[in-house]
């Protein structure tokens, strides 16, 4: 059964529920593709605060919105932000019950089309194990494989992918 959801641009009183639909979905998807330090160490660190700062350097972000155990609650986020001129990034996390049924793609698009509306001509990922399906979903392709580092400052395997836009018309 899917679960009913809205997608809107967030705003900085959203942060501290995107920050627990962050935190959900790296503990329920994120076992399956890495060791339990790995988890913990993604975690670390996450809290609306990270989302605010991020909102005042210009970083744009989209939830989907549903309910969670009858309670209203943030399902997921995508976001988007500029890299250097024309090239931005994104990143997209739904929480653990809300994966596969859409709500990341949909998420996905929105940022997708902030991108291409501020001049992006391509937006890369350095996508987890876990969301590599994902990211070929949805057009990306793999242009590497290494690490990145955590807000921790420890390393996280990661695959490196990109996305060319078509100029808008």
């Amino acid at each position: 059964m899917s679960i009913p959801f809205r997608t809107r641009r967030a705003h900085p009183s959203d942060t501290d529920a995107i920050a627990v639909a962050h935190r959900d979905s790296i503990r329920s998807i994120g076992p399956g593709f890495y060791p339990p330090h790995v988890v913990d160490d993604w975690e670390e660190g996450i809290t609306g605060d990270l989302y605010v700062k991020a909102m005042e350097r210009g970083e744009v972000f989209f939830i989907a919105v549903g309910e969670v155990d009858k309670e209203a609650a943030v399902l997921g986020f995508a976001t988007d932000y500029r890299i250097v001129g024309s090239e931005h990034g994104t990143s997209v996390y739904v929480r653990g019950i809300a994966a596969r049924q859409g709500i990341g793609s949909a998420l996905f698009k929105l940022a997708e089309r902030e991108a291409t509306a501020s001049g992006a001509t391509s937006i890369q990922v350095e996508a987890s194990l876990a969301g590599v399906e994902f990211y070929k979903a949805n057009g990306f392709e793999e242009v590497g494989r290494g690490d990145t580092r955590l807000m921790s400052g420890r390393p996280i395997a990661c695959v490196f992918m990109r996305k060319l836009l078509r100029a808008r018309l």
